[in-house]
Parts: structure tokens; C-alpha cells; sequence
């Protein structure tokens, strides 16, 4: 890894799916959490190192390539119970602006849309640093994470608990590891 000065990490990206992971977790059962990841998903973006703010970047998640590792549940999350994978394949982020913090810290704002309802979200991201792969590609790698309430989605179903409380908690918490490659 090494710490390139932004302004020369300027270009357009694509997200590297073998080296990127889209991930959440949300707490089951009141007692444990679950952690899972999108198998499948596209993204492309524009950084701009001279000024962050005319940076953007859009991501495509293919909802039925979800992953828990459990069949089954997998399987349940794909239904209208939760995703709706048939009828809403895609789950799509597209950023209305980029602020920097500091050195190392970004916050990528945009609309997230999950079952057609579309919010706006902030997730803050850390630089991770920059590197020529052995194939002289430019990467940059990021790491970030956000909580939202999977009800402002829609996604509302739940089994009650014979002591108290629910089987799926409400908040969910993305989180991305991003390794981007530039393009010529």
C-alpha cells in the first residue's frame, strides 16, 4: 500500500467483485447476529482527487445472489417476506455527493433503493490507501459502514419470541470493503 496524493488517484473506477464485499448484519433472536454478504453486484465511479465533491458513484446488488451461509434462511430472504428477489432484483445506491473529512475519511451521500422505496443514506468511509497490482492496475481500497432501519424499506416481517421481543431486529448494518480499479 502506498499513500498516493489524491490528486493523482483522479479517474474513473470499477468495483472489483473477487476483491470487494458488500456485507450486513443484523441481530437474531435477540441474542446473537447474523452476518451475510451480496455474492453478485456492479459498480462504477468518478474520483476526483483535485475536489472529492465532484466525485460520484453508483452500485447495482443482485438480491437473489444474498449469502448467509444457511440455505434456508437464504432461501426466506429472497422471498416477499424480506427481498422480494423475483420481483425486485436489484437493490441500486447512486451518490448525490462526496464531502472529505479529513486525510483519510469520506462521506458518500446518495439514495439508496431497496423493493422500489428510495431514501437518502450517509455512510462514512475510510481511505484505505492505493497500489499498482502486479498487472499495473491502480487500486484504491475503502472501508465503510452504515446502519439503516430495514422498515423505512418495507421489509417488516417478524416472529415474536415466547420470553420477549422479536426474531430480527430492526437495524441493519451495511458494510462495505471496496477495492477499485481504475480505468485507462
Amino acid at each position: 500500500m502506498t499513500t498516493t496524493p489524491l490528486a493523482s488517484l483522479s479517474g474513473n473506477y470499477t468495483l472489483d467483485p473477487a476483491h470487494t464485499q458488500i456485507g450486513f448484519v443484523a441481530r437474531h433472536a435477540m441474542v446473537t447476529k447474523v452476518r451475510g454478504a451480496f455474492n453478485e453486484f456492479e459498480g462504477s465511479g468518478h474520483f476526483d482527487g483535485a475536489d472529492p465533491a465532484k466525485s460520484s458513484v453508483s452500485v447495482t446488488i443482485k438480491t437473489a445472489s444474498i449469502d448467509t451461509r444457511n440455505e434456508q434462511r437464504d432461501g426466506h430472504l429472497r422471498t416477499n417476506d424480506f427481498l422480494d428477489a423475483p420481483n425486485f432484483p436489484d437493490i441500486t445506491f447512486a451518490s448525490t455527493g462526496v464531502e472529505q473529512l479529513d486525510d483519510s475519511h469520506y462521506r458518500l451521500t446518495g439514495d439508496l433503493t431497496i423493493k422500489d422505496v428510495t431514501r437518502p443514506i450517509g455512510i462514512d468511509f475510510e481511505y484505505q490507501g492505493s497500489a499498482t497490482d502486479p498487472f499495473g492496475n491502480l487500486r484504491v481500497g475503502f472501508e465503510g459502514s452504515v446502519p439503516i432501519s430495514r422498515k423505512d424499506y418495507g421489509i417488516t416481517w417478524n416472529a415474536p419470541l415466547e420470553g420477549g421481543g422479536v426474531l430480527v431486529g430492526d437495524k441493519v448494518v451495511l458494510e462495505f470493503e471496496v477495492s477499485a480499479i481504475r480505468q485507462p
